[in-house]
């Protein structure tokens, strides 16, 4: 069985966010992508809310990675 893993780098703020949403779904469906894992502690310019992530995997990512930015941002404690 062939599974085929996508990384997506740093997704910065809502001009990242807007491409991921237009480009992924395409990408995944062209490529032939099993699993999508997403950087998102800048999808909040410096760390990640809510309703980024969940922006995020709207798009299709099946997890999300975060690193310290992701601290700049408590709303997402109670998410995780």
């Amino acid at each position: 069985m062939l599974v085929r893993v996508l990384a997506v780098g740093d997704v910065v703020s809502e001009p990242g966010l807007r491409h991921l949403e237009k480009h992924l779904r395409s990408l995944q469906k062209c490529e032939g992508i099993s699993f999508t894992v997403v950087n998102g502690e800048n999808a909040a310019s410096h760390g990640l809310l809510p309703r980024q992530a969940e922006d995020i995997f709207a798009a299709g990512a099946d997890v999300i990675t975060m690193r310290n930015h992701t601290w700049d941002k408590q709303q997402i404690v109670s998410f995780m």
